[in-house]
C-alpha cells in the first residue's frame, strides 16, 4: 500500500505540487538556484526548476514527458529546453562549460552510446536557435547533487508567477492536453 499523501487544494498550483508532491525537490531547486546565482534568464531558471519534475511519473525519456507536461503553461522556449536537455546531457560542450559527467561514466560505462533517438535529438538541438537554453539546463544540472545544499522554493515563487500560466481551475483540473499527467501526480494511488 502506498503511503498516505497530504490532500491537494481544490485548485492546485505549481507551488502546491512542489510542496505536497515533489518533496524533496532538492535537485531541481539546486539547479535553479545555481542558474539564478550565475545570472541566467528567468526562463532558463524556470526550465532548471522544472527540468526533472516529471521523474515522479517516469524516468525514461523524461525530457519529452516533462516538456509535454508543462508545455500548455510556459513559453515554448522553456518546454523546448526541457525536452532537449535529456539528449544534450550525453554530449559534452566545453565551450558552454559542460564536460561529460563522471557520474554518467559510472552509471552507463565509459563507452556508452546513447540510443539513436537521443543522438538524433542532440544533432537537431545542437543546430537550433534555442540550443543555449537547453544546454544551460545540463550545465546547471551537473552541479546540483549536493545532499547538504540548503535551497528553498520561496526564491522562485515570483519567477513562477511571471512565467508559469497557472490555470484558474487548478493544474490537472483544466482542459489542457497534459492535465491527466498532473492528475496522476495529484492522486497517484487512485
Amino acid at each position: 500500500k502506498m503511503p498516505e499523501l497530504a490532500p491537494m487544494p481544490d485548485k492546485p498550483t505549481l507551488v502546491d505540487f512542489f510542496n505536497l508532491r515533489w518533496a524533496p525537490a532538492n535537485h531541481v531547486l539546486q539547479s535553479a538556484t545555481r542558474a539564478l546565482k550565475t545570472g541566467m534568464s528567468e526562463q532558463t531558471i524556470l526550465a532548471c526548476l522544472l527540468h526533472d519534475v516529471v521523474q515522479n511519473l517516469i524516468k525514461v525519456d523524461h525530457g519529452w514527458w516533462g516538456a509535454q507536461m508543462i508545455r500548455p503553461y510556459v513559453d515554448e522556449k522553456i518546454a523546448w529546453a526541457i525536452q532537449y536537455h535529456q539528449a544534450l546531457r550525453f554530449y559534452p560542450d566545453p565551450a558552454a562549460g559542460y564536460e561529460y559527467p563522471d557520474l554518467y561514466v559510472r552509471i552507463y560505462g565509459k563507452d556508452y552510446e546513447p540510443q539513436p533517438h537521443i543522438k538524433a535529438a542532440y544533432e537537431f538541438a545542437r543546430k537550433h536557435k534555442w540550443y543555449f537554453e537547453a544546454r544551460m539546463i545540463t550545465v546547471n544540472d551537473l552541479y546540483a547533487f549536493d545532499p547538504n545544499a540548503k535551497v528553498k522554493l520561496d526564491d522562485f515563487v515570483d519567477i513562477i508567477g511571471r512565467h508559469f500560466r497557472q490555470p484558474e481551475e487548478g493544474l490537472g483540473l483544466d482542459s489542457s492536453p497534459s492535465a491527466h499527467m498532473w492528475r496522476t501526480m495529484m492522486w497517484p494511488n487512485r
